[in-house]
């Protein structure tokens, strides 16, 4: 048979060379077409020697590669999510007790040992950006969003088409309310802001904690509303202010007159003080409860991380979208959020869209020089600018290293500028300056923003100023972002009231500053002020002229500026003070320090105030999350301590049973430096 080969004998002979690979193949066409023949002419019945060489060996791609790695990390993923799945809910516990050794109980867990029930009931006020947005009308873009998170959840929409995403978070520009076509609604309910995104809490915590002592969702209330309007505009728009009260009269009532206890977070503390001023005032204006309703329904407002006086973070990212970790980003990849990379003006978008949300002005700092200080000086003078502020040196005294800070100074431009003494800088005023011959082309703008107005005239003039204080800085909006603080004005104001019993104070653009406010006439009800200190906070800021382009913001912050040795308060072209990362300390709780401590003309029923201050202290290790002493202003809402305090008062306490004040920071040091008649 021709497909055997012929056995060979085991001898000496030497094998035959292997033929080259062209003329194996002539041999093996031969032998399809009847064998080889011989030198005598006649076919040959043997076959052909082989090649013993190996078969070529495949070469390992790049594509071979990334295709090993990402089926590795496919498979590693999926294996992690079946032991997630299959493991006992208790082994993680297991594991990190293990590590760290026995974990103290949740507040709810404790306080229930001790014999707490649930008692008053309890309405959560939410801040700004942590409560979910949904769709219920939009545009052709928009098709099959209908009731999906456009804000909150898992940002899907946000990656798949981002300029859409962007129309439909926009509000008018004018009215600052809903754009033709487009109708973005508040999530109801508690899931409305128990988590942010999924793994990253806002709410859920202490709403655990709470159901661990009997609350349940008939006596706890999601004060849910549109965190991007105006606080009236929630009214006109919504009627939210109603819906709230209304809820918290059912309350009241379902709960044998109980009052109930609020608890506001961040931009939701001046919402809330809104509110009491809103609930009281007659109709339309307002809800027309009269002046006794906040004392009949209301035990205890619990302020966490609120921004009273507003925050100089709010000042960077109306002038230019940024705060530090952005500034940061754009030092290290100038090109990521601009449209050499993303084929997107990212931050022109973002600034855009968020000149649109009217809420972001409520936190402007309020009552300019007197309360922020002036171009040589500032409520906190002398400061340390390390993370010494709550340590102590080992025998119980805080230990300082002083450094005269020009923290008055909000915006500098050039690090020069930030140290000279005010005598020595010459400044021309910008407010008469003329805007317009723009050297840029315009043409090429994905998004209009009202820079592209401006022109090297006003950016100069804008330069030429040098350096803006609390009182300048309105000023400087207004020239910036016309639009914007137009709208702006007509709701908020950042002044200090001379007479609070001018008429003019009954109109609701007053309502959210508590310099130009009553409290209500409520003596039995208790304000506290609940805020983290230990970490550096944004205080002022050194900015630069950025390089022109085209579409470009002309200013952002000088991320090369730092001042001199590793305790600096000038890191990055930022001025840190202390703080809960968002909210200085000054803003916190200067009002239950000072403004609102015993009775004064803001305070005239002499409304008892308590500061809770919350040392920082990140989790020791991965295990731990984000940590349960945590003083970050939004990781603090799963702070034990502050939890603790909440459901105490919740469940009948008082102030002064907890302990009345609890301060780690020079709070009371630095409200007596500022001379506000009282």
């Amino acid at each position: 048979m021709s497909f055997l080969r012929r056995r060979r004998a085991a001898s000496t002979e030497p094998t035959p060379p292997a033929l080259p690979s062209e003329e194996f193949d002539s041999n093996r066409d031969r032998k399809k077409k009847g064998g080889a023949k011989n030198s005598d002419g006649k076919k040959s019945t043997e076959l052909m020697p082989t090649s013993t060489s190996p078969p070529p060996v495949k070469k390992w791609s790049c594509l071979d590669g990334c295709c090993w790695v990402i089926g590795c990390l496919c498979s590693i993923w999926w294996m992690l999510v079946f032991l997630y799945n299959t493991m006992p809910p208790s082994f993680p516990q297991y594991v990190t007790e293990a590590i760290t050794g026995p974990l103290p109980d949740p507040p709810g867990v404790k306080l229930r040992k001790e014999g707490l029930t649930a008692n008053h009931p309890v309405v959560f006020v939410p801040g700004i950006v942590t409560g979910g947005l949904e769709l219920w009308e939009g545009h052709q873009c928009a098709d099959g969003l209908f009731r999906k998170r456009l804000w909150g959840g898992t940002f899907g929409e946000l990656y798949k088409r981002p300029l859409c995403w962007v129309e439909h978070m926009s509000l008018d520009n004018e009215t600052g309310l809903d754009p033709s076509g487009i109708r973005v609604r508040p999530v109801s309910g508690l899931v409305a802001a128990d988590y942010f995104a999924p793994g990253y809490f806002v709410w859920a915590v202490l709403i655990a904690n709470l159901a661990r002592i009997g609350y349940e969702e008939k006596t706890m209330y999601m004060a849910a509303y549109d965190w991007r309007l105006s606080f009236q505009n929630t009214e006109v728009r919504d009627q939210t202010l109603s819906r709230i009260k209304s809820k918290i009269e059912l309350m009241v009532a379902t709960n044998g007159g109980k009052k109930v206890v609020v608890i506001p977070h961040s931009m939701g503390v001046l919402y809330f003080l809104h509110f009491m001023k809103w609930v009281e005032a007659p109709t339309p204006m307002g809800g027309g409860g009269g002046p006794d309703w906040c004392a009949k329904h209301i035990k205890a407002v619990m302020n966490i991380g609120g921004p009273f006086l507003g925050v100089p973070k709010a000042v960077a990212g109306l002038f230019s979208i940024e705060a530090k970790d952005i500034a940061v980003a754009r030092s290290f990849a100038p090109g990521v959020l601009n449209k050499d990379v993303f084929g997107l003006q990212t931050l022109q978008h973002m600034m855009r869209m968020t000149r649109t949300w009217d809420s972001t002005m409520s936190m402007i700092p309020k009552g300019g020089e007197t309360i922020w200080g002036g171009l040589d000086w500032s409520p906190e003078g002398v400061s340390s600018c390390t993370s010494k502020w709550s340590k102590n040196n080992g025998n119980g005294s805080t230990r300082y290293q002083p450094r005269k800070i020009n923290y008055g100074r909000l915006i500098s431009f050039g690090k020069d500028i930030a140290d000279t003494h005010s005598s020595k800088i010459e400044r021309t005023d910008f407010k008469g300056a003329v805007k317009g011959h723009s050297l840029l082309n315009k043409t090429n703008c994905d998004v209009w923003t009202e820079y592209h107005d401006f022109g090297i005239g006003g950016v100069k003039a804008i330069m030429d100023y040098k350096v803006y204080t609390a009182g300048s800085i309105l000023d400087l909006l207004h020239f910036v972002a016309p639009k914007m603080m137009t709208r702006g004005s007509a709701h908020f104001s950042y002044g200090i009231a001379n007479n609070l019993d001018d008429p003019k104070y009954q109109h609701y653009q007053y309502w959210s500053n508590p310099l130009e406010t009553k409290l209500p006439n409520a003596p039995d009800m208790e304000i506290y002020s609940m805020y983290g200190v230990g970490i550096p906070t944004e205080r002022a800021y050194v900015y630069k002229l950025t390089h022109p382009s085209e579409c470009y913001i002309p200013f952002q912050i000088d991320t090369s500026a730092d001042g001199s040795g590793e305790d600096s308060c000038l890191q990055g072209g930022v001025f840190s003070i202390n703080g809960d990362e968002t909210v200085p300390v000054l803003s916190a709780g200067f009002m239950c320090a000072k403004g609102w401590r015993g009775k004064t003309r803001f305070n005239p029923s002499g409304i008892t105030t308590f500061i809770r201050e919350y040392d920082h202290a990140p989790p020791s290790n991965l295990l731990e999350g984000r940590g349960t002493q945590s003083g970050a202003h939004v990781d603090i809402m799963g702070n034990f301590a502050l939890i603790e305090d909440i459901i105490r008062v919740a469940a009948g306490a008082i102030g002064e049973e907890l302990g009345g004040d609890r301060v780690y920071s020079d709070i009371f040091k630095w409200s007596e430096r500022i001379e506000l008649p009282l």
